[in-house]
C-alpha cells in the first residue's frame, strides 16, 4: 500500500506521521527542541539541529518503526513554523539562527517606519496586512542594518520550510500562502513579488520561486536520501506555514471554516469567500489558488502554560503536571475567584498588535491558590481568543464552524472555558495529530491518491464541545479588555526601562 510522509518543525517540537492511501497512521514519531531568546523580544531557532536535524532524525525513526520500504513513500510534504527568516549564503548554508514569526517582535522600528514610509492603507491595499511582527519585510531590513556582513553574504532569503524544501531537493521555493507574510515584498492582486513600496529592503531575486502548496517543488536528492533513508526520486511538495497544514488535517476547506489551533500559540484561520482587508487580523491566498483566507495568533498560549508549569508548579513532575494543575484549576469557579490574567507575556499580535503589552496578573489576595492562578491564565488566553473572534464578527466574518486541534484539545477546561468565553461551539476530530497529519494528506493529493473532500474520511468528527453561557464570564472579559487600555502605557515605558 503506497504511503505518505507529513512532518512538521513546530516551536517547541517535530513530529512526524507515516499514513497509507486510507488515512491510517502506520507510524509516529517526534523530538523536542527550544525556543531561544536571546534577548527579550527576540526568539530564534538553529535551523541545522532544529529544522533540519529534527527532520531527519524522525524521517529514520518512522521508517525504522514501522520497517516501510522508503520506495513505498510516494510523496513527502512538510511544514514548519512560520513565516521565519532565514539568510543562507550560496550554498544553502545558514548564515545566522532562523528569526522566529510574530513573537520576535526585534524590528518595532522597521515596522514603525516602513508603516510611516509607504502608509498603512497602501500596504493593506497591495500586501493584503499591516506590517506587524509577523511580517518577514521588515525582519530582513532589519538584518540588512543591523548584521550587514551577513546581508552582504546573502544569497537567499528562506523561511523555515523553504530551508527544509530546500535541502530535501536543491529547489528555493515558497507557497504563496507563506509569500503573503513577506509584506511588503509580496503583492496580493499579481500574487508575485514586489519591490514597488519598498525597494531599499532586499534584491528580489533573492527571495524563493513561487508556486502553490500542493505543487511538486522538487525530488529527493541522492544527497538528502543518504541522510534521511528516503529513497532518491521522491516528489517533495512545495509545503506551507504549521497552522495551514493543521487547518487542512481537520477539513478546514470551505469558506466558513474557522480552525483554532491550540498550541504554543492559539492561530485561527477562517476560509472566506472573498479576500477580507483589515489592519488587525492577517490575509493570504489560501494553499490552492483562487482562495481565500484570513488569519489571527496569539503571542502566547502553549508557551504560556509551560512557562507556568516550569515557575511555579516545580513540585510537581512535569511528565504529569498539566493534568495536575488542570484537575487545581477546574476547582477554582468560572472567573477564578476575581483574578485576571493578561497573557501578553512575548507581547501581543493580533488584534491589537502590541510588541510591547506585558503580562500581568491582576486582582491576588492572600486567599488565592495556585488553581486560582492557573485557571486565571487559561481563562485570560480565553479571553484573548475572544478579542479574536469578537474582531472577525465585527467584520462579518463569524465562522460557520469552529474545528478544534493541536496539543491543547485534551485539556477539556481549556476547550471549555474557550467555548464559554467566546460563545462558540467547537468541533474536535478523531486525529488531533494536527500538521504533520494534513502533510500527509496533502502529500497525497498532490499525487492524485485521494480527492479534497477524502479529508472527512480519513479524520471523521469524534466529539463536540458545547458554549454554555456564564454572566460571570461577560464580567472578566469585559474587565479584561478594560486592564489592557488601562495599563498599556504602563507596560510601554517597562519595555522602555
Amino acid at each position: 500500500m503506497p504511503l505518505t510522509l507529513g512532518i512538521d518543525i513546530g516551536t517547541y517540537e517535530t513530529k512526524g506521521v507515516l499514513v497509507d492511501e486510507t488515512g491510517c497512521v502506520t507510524a509516529q514519531a517526534a523530538r523536542r527542541h527550544e525556543m531561544l531568546v536571546p534577548r527579550p523580544g527576540w526568539a530564534e531557532h538553529r535551523p541545522e539541529e532544529d529544522w533540519w536535524g529534527d527532520f531527519v532524525f524522525v524521517c529514520r525513526a518512522l521508517l525504522e518503526q514501522s520497517r516501510a520500504d522508503p520506495h513505498d513513500i510516494v510523496a513527502v510534504a512538510c511544514s514548519a513554523i512560520g513565516p521565519c527568516m532565514l539568510p543562507v549564503d550560496a550554498a544553502g548554508k545558514p548564515l545566522m539562527n532562523g528569526v522566529l514569526y510574530g513573537v520576535d517582535g526585534r524590528a518595532e522600528a522597521e515596522v514603525r517606519e516602513l508603516t510611516d514610509r509607504i502608509g498603512e492603507d497602501t500596504v493593506i491595499k497591495r500586501c493584503g496586512n499591516a506590517l506587524t511582527s509577523q511580517s518577514v519585510g521588515p525582519k530582513i531590513l532589519w538584518l540588512k542594518r543591523h548584521r550587514p556582513e551577513i546581508y552582504a553574504r546573502t544569497a537567499h532569503v528562506l523561511t523555515s520550510t523553504s530551508f527544509l524544501v530546500q535541502r530535501l531537493t536543491g529547489e528555493v521555493v515558497i507557497d504563496h500562502y507563506t509569500a503573503a507574510n513577506f509584506s511588503p515584498l509580496y503583492d496580493v492582486a499579481t500574487q508575485d513579488w514586489t519591490d514597488d513600496l519598498a525597494d531599499d529592503i532586499l534584491d528580489l531575486n533573492k527571495l524563493p520561486r513561487l508556486l502553490w502548496s500542493g505543487d511538486i517543488a522538487g525530488h529527493i536528492t541522492a544527497a538528502a536520501a543518504a541522510e534521511t533513508g528516503l529513497a532518491p526520486g521522491t516528489p517533495v511538495t512545495a509545503g506551507t506555514i504549521d497552522a495551514a497544514a493543521e487547518a487542512f488535517s481537520v477539513g478546514v476547506d470551505r469558506p466558513g471554516d474557522m480552525m483554532m489551533m491550540y498550541g504554543s500559540t492559539i492561530f485561527i484561520i477562517l476560509r472566506t469567500a472573498e479576500r477580507v482587508a483589515d489592519p488587525r487580523i492577517w490575509y493570504a491566498p489560501w494553499l490552492f489558488e483562487g482562495e481565500h483566507a484570513s488569519m489571527a495568533g496569539l503571542a502566547t498560549s502553549g508557551t504560556l502554560t509551560h512557562w507556568f508549569r516550569d515557575q511555579l508548579a516545580r513540585d510537581l513532575d512535569p511528565a504529569d503536571a498539566f493534568p495536575a494543575l488542570a484537575a487545581e484549576a477546574a476547582a477554582s469557579p468560572p472567573g477564578a475567584n476575581g483574578l485576571l490574567m493578561l497573557p501578553y507575556f512575548s507581547g501581543e499580535r493580533t488584534p491589537i498588535h502590541d510588541p510591547n503589552a506585558k503580562g500581568a496578573i491582576f486582582g491576588l489576595n492572600l486567599t488565592h491558590t495556585r488553581g486560582d492562578i492557573y485557571r486565571a491564565l487559561i481563562e485570560g488566553i480565553a479571553c484573548g481568543t475572544r478579542h479574536v473572534t469578537d474582531t472577525f464578527a465585527e467584520l462579518g466574518q463569524s465562522p460557520k464552524r469552529l474545528l478544534a486541534v493541536g496539543g491543547g484539545t485534551k485539556n477539556a477546561l481549556w476547550l471549555q472555558a474557550t467555548s464559554d468565553i467566546t460563545g462558540i461551539d467547537q468541533i474536535v476530530c478523531e486525529k488531533t495529530t494536527g500538521a504533520s497529519y494534513g502533510n500527509a494528506f496533502l502529500a497525497a493529493l498532490a499525487v492524485g491518491l485521494v480527492e479534497r473532500g477524502d479529508i472527512a474520511k480519513w479524520n471523521p468528527v469524534e466529539t463536540s464541545v458545547t458554549a454554555q453561557s456564564d454572566p460571570r464570564y461577560d464580567k472578566s472579559y469585559a474587565l479584561f479588555r478594560r486592564l489592557y487600555e488601562q495599563t498599556k502605557d504602563i507596560a510601554a515605558e517597562l519595555g522602555a526601562l
